[in-house]
């Protein structure tokens, strides 16, 4: 992605999502009888990580990225859903991929401007 048609700076964002789910196992839960209870019968885990590439004319100007990983037990009367979860995970890293971005502020300005 560029700024415009013609400009030299361009950008390449990419994020991937990974999942994995964790479960009591069922000769627990049915000696515990967990499931009728309140206590989580398992979990739902997502990973995001994301990378943002800045160049400016092909010469790379700045890399940046993030990763964080969300979870959240469920039981047998409440689950998170996966939506919920992707929406977190996506939402950390690009808190983190702005947070550094906001840091290098003044050094992207000036490599900026020393091709104008």
């Amino acid at each position: 992605m560029s700024l415009a048609d013609n400009s030299p700076i361009t950008f390449s964002y990419r994020e991937e999502l990974t999942h994995e789910e964790h479960h009591v196992p069922m000769i627990l839960s049915a000696i515990e009888n967990l499931a009728f209870s309140s206590h989580p019968t398992g979990e739902y885990v997502v990973t995001a990580f994301a990378a943002l590439s800045i160049s400016n004319g092909g010469q790379p100007i700045g890399d940046y990225t993030a990763q964080t990983r969300i979870s959240r037990p469920y039981g047998e009367y409440s689950q998170p859903t996966h939506k919920e979860l992707d929406d977190a995970a996506r939402a950390a890293v690009r808190r983190e991929i702005d947070r550094k971005l906001d840091a290098e502020t003044t050094r992207l300005a000036a490599s900026l401007g020393e091709t104008e």
